[in-house]
Formats: C-alpha cells, structure tokens, sequence
C-alpha cells in the first residue's frame, strides 16, 4: 500500500446543499436528478429564488469527493484540478490537507473565482445540480504536464471533464504513459448523452475500470436492463459497476459477475453517494480484495453518507466502515 497514490482528476467545487421541495425543482429549467452547467448569475439567481433556506457549505466535487474517501482509508491522494485564488480556495485546500492530501497538483486562476455547485435536495433524498465550474473550466492541456502523475499509480476522473475533450484527452494520455490504471465516473446521463461518441473511444483505450449508475449506463447502452448494462459495458473495460440505487449494484470483472446489496439505512441526501461508493470499491480493489468484498466495503460507503447532509462521511461513520473491515 505504501507504493500505491491515487490522482484525482476533476473540478474542485465548493458544494452549496440545500433543501427545497419538488415543486421548487419544476419551477427552475432542466431535470430532476440532473446536473446543468450554469453562469453564475444564474446560479445567485437560483439561490435567491430559495430565500432563506438554510445552505450548507463544504468542499466537493465528484472525483475530489472520490479522493477524499480514499484519504479517510489511509490511502495516499492528489488531486488535479484548478481553483481561483479566494477564501473558498484556501479553505477546500486547508480541508484537503487536514485529511493527508496532496494539493500539490492543484493548479490556480488568479482572475477567476473557485467554481460551485448547488445541490437542491428534495424529500426523497434526491440531489439536483446546478453547477457553475468557475475557475475549474480554464484549465487547459497546458496547464498539465507528465509531472503531474509523477508517483501516482492509479487515476481516477470525473465523467463531468468530458465537457472539456481535449483537455480530458491530454490527461488520459499521459495518465496512461504514467502507466496508470485508470477509473471513470459517467457522472450524470446528460453527460453521457453529450459526449457519447468520444466516451466510446476513451473507454476502448484508456479505462480499465468504469462506474456508471443506472440511468448513465442506459443513456450509453440504450437500455433500461441494468444487467444487459453491465455486460454491453464490459466490451470497453476491464471492471464495471453498474450501480441501482437501492437495489444495490452489478459488478462485472472478465468471467465473474457479482450483485452487491445495498444496505438498508434513512437516506436523507444522496450527494456524493457515487462518489464513496468509488472510494470504498477501489479502496476494496487496492488491497486485493474480491469483487464481493470490495462492493461490500461501497456499499458500506455509500449507506453511510447518504444518511447526512452533503458528501462528508461524520467520524461515527467512519469508525463503522473501519469496525467492518476489521
């Protein structure tokens, strides 16, 4: 374990979590349960519009979140992405760096502010996004260089950076000559419905492990059938997991195929749970567990952080995941 570091590669938001109720989410543009990039006076505005409901603030992003995670595990991380140079830079990186983080790679726009992400969260628990990347949208290829997947042995990016496809590609690129395994997260069907046809491509050549929740891999596969999902997918990649909510998970490795259950918990917030439930799979993966044993350390994850608000596992419950593996 001593040798292995896992990169991040993503934009580092700052999460703004609320609560609202479904007729707040119909009166704004786009899906439930989606994510939409908006400027940032639309995001003020969709804040405004919610008065003055309580918002909760907190470092995010899905492949930091990912990252995090594994840095709760005692894994050693980096992560690359950009952030402005503000108060809610230093605070997300002073977090990063409290759980053992690299920040190292962490590249700054001095003229544009960190980027946010508003999760609306309605009484089923359902998240819906709206996302302004601020400065996490101008990084470019040129900001990243071979040096910075020096040491690392694994990536693992964001679904959400193939809105930027050069850029995703460059990354892939030198990831790979790094000799990387590298994990994707499709992040949302709006994404996979955007760049479907670059997405077949990277997989093909770049992804050894992909993670996908139901209506990604439909939105890719064309079918509603999670299991057909799975094995439609693992023409691409080595390893998939074709997450199903409550139902638990598919995961596919070669020959083996194995459902994970879900554990039976309160949700009150699904932010972030794809997200740890990544952390605590590759988590599982790192340290040579099965595909049973390390979807049951996800699952764990991902039922514990869906009974708080926002995409931070509280201490209690990491002390459960932990009583578990042990």
């Amino acid at each position: 374990m001593a040798k292995i570091k896992v990169i991040g590669v993503g934009s580092p938001m700052l999460d703004l979590l609320v609560n609202v109720e479904d007729s707040f989410i119909d009166s704004i543009e786009g899906d439930k349960g989606g994510m939409v990039l908006v400027a940032p006076d639309e995001l003020d505005s969709i804040l405004k519009k919610g008065g003055n409901e309580k918002i909760v603030k907190a470092p995010g992003g899905s492949a930091a979140n990912t990252i995090f995670g594994l840095s709760h595990f005692g894994i050693k991380t980096a992560l690359l992405g950009k952030t402005g140079s503000d108060d809610e830079a230093d605070f997300y990186k002073k977090q990063y760096q409290d759980m053992g983080g690299d920040i190292s790679r962490l590249k700054v726009n001095q003229d544009v502010p960190t980027g946010r992400c508003l999760s609306l969260i309605t009484p089923d628990s359902e998240r819906t996004m709206r996302t302004d990347l601020g400065a996490a949208a101008t990084m470019t290829p040129q900001d990243v260089t071979s040096a910075d997947f020096a040491g690392c042995t694994h990536l693992h990016i964001e679904g959400y950076m193939l809105f930027n496809a050069d850029l995703t590609c460059h990354i892939l690129k030198l990831a790979k000559e790094a000799n990387c395994i590298i994990s994707l997260d499709l992040a949302s069907f709006e994404v996979v419905n955007a760049a479907k046809d670059l997405l077949k491509d990277l997989l093909t050549d770049y992804v050894d492990i992909i993670f996908a929740n139901e209506e990604e891999a439909a939105a890719f596969c064309g079918t509603d059938d999670p299991e057909k999902c799975l094995e439609i997918l693992s023409e691409f990649s080595d390893i998939v997991a074709v997450k199903i909510g409550k139902e638990g998970a598919y995961i596919k490795r070669g020959s083996e195929k194995v459902k994970i259950d879900a554990l039976r918990v309160k949700a009150v917030d699904t932010t972030g749970a794809g997200d740890l439930w990544a952390s605590g799979f590759l988590y599982g993966l790192l340290n040579e567990k099965n595909l049973k044993e390390a979807g049951d350390i996800a699952s764990a994850c991902g039922a514990e952080v869906v009974q708080v608000i926002g995409a931070a596992i509280p201490k209690d419950g990491w002390e459960r995941i932990k009583k578990l593996l042990n």
